[in-house]
């Protein structure tokens, strides 16, 4: 089989494509021809060395992944069942190649509404989105959520979510990405360019961050008493987390796991018409530094995928 590695870290120039042994999978466990693959920030983070999750190179890629079960060695899934998942995470699961051995677990069967492509987008923010506004903050109807994500991968899987659970949401977009929130669900949209958010927002419930920076911080002053922030990007902060509990905030980080409930929970949203991925770019496998150079620009509007 093919697979995109890296034998040293680096611009997107250091993906190359080499073959490789097929994969064999283990009991409880599918073997899995890939038909697409979601990229996402955090594999360009990882391939130009700013977080060592994986090591050292060499070392291959990839969670998001969409095809159909070639080998089964389980009861769970059989050869030919189309799935799509987030295998393995932390853990390396080689994402990133033409056959994935995965746990069947891990894997969900594909919506038969949304393609490989857009399945292929959905698992890591999906489960980001579901893990903070479902398990963390419990959204129920009537709930006012903030969404910081500007209509990329997580924010905008989160506004369509956070619709389903009968919630008013928020969220902050350039004036680019206006339309494109307001057709996935959006009850109110702030011009982050021109407004301030925490002078144009208050008594909200909920606040999904996935931006970080002083977003966090400033987002203390729109919680009503005993609002919860949830966030993606600066769950290790003890200082931030502090200043929450001071003034009476809940205060919680997100760490995303293959929750095979949550993915699911996202497959039947998708199916009743709940849940639509956007997929800004599809790039073949040949052009993954190409596609990795767009990730490296980031304020995509919704999510990059490679088609095996």
């Amino acid at each position: 089989m093919r697979m995109i590695t890296q034998q040293r870290l680096g611009g997107p120039e250091v993906l190359t494509i080499a073959d490789a042994p097929e994969p064999h999978p283990l009991p409880t466990e599918v073997l899995v021809r890939v038909k697409a693959i979601g990229l996402n920030p955090l594999e360009a983070r990882l391939r130009a060395g700013e977080f060592p999750l994986l090591g050292g190179p060499p070392f291959v890629l990839g969670w998001d992944i969409s095809g159909v079960v070639e080998q089964a060695q389980t009861w769970r899934l059989r050869p030919g069942d189309e799935v799509f998942g987030m295998p393995l995470f932390p853990r390396a699961a080689n994402g990133y190649a033409e056959l994935v051995a995965a746990p069947a677990l891990h894997l969900a069967r594909k919506p038969a509404s949304l393609s490989h492509v857009e399945a292929a987008a959905l698992p890591v923010v999906g489960l980001t989105a579901w893990h903070g506004l479902v398990d963390l903050a419990d959204v129920t109807e009537g709930d006012r959520v903030l969404v910081h994500g500007r209509g990329g991968g997580v924010g905008h899987v989160a506004i369509q979510l956070a619709k389903s659970l009968g919630a008013h949401v928020i969220t902050t977009a350039g004036p680019g990405k206006r339309e494109f929130v307001e057709e996935l669900g959006a009850d109110e949209v702030i011009d982050y360019t021109a407004v301030d958010f925490a002078e144009a927002v208050s008594d909200v419930d909920v606040v999904l961050d996935t931006l970080g920076g002083d977003t966090v911080e400033r987002s203390l002053g729109v919680l009503r008493p005993g609002g919860h922030l949830v966030t993606a990007v600066a769950e290790g902060d003890s200082t931030l987390i502090a200043k929450f509990e001071a003034a009476g905030m809940r205060f919680s980080g997100i760490a995303v796991d293959p929750d095979p409930v949550a993915l699911r929970g996202l497959a039947d949203l998708a199916e009743q018409g709940k849940l639509r991925v956007h997929v800004q770019e599809a790039f073949p496998f040949e052009r993954v530094a190409d596609a990795h150079r767009l990730l490296d620009g980031g304020h995509l509007q919704g999510k990059l995928v490679l088609t095996v």
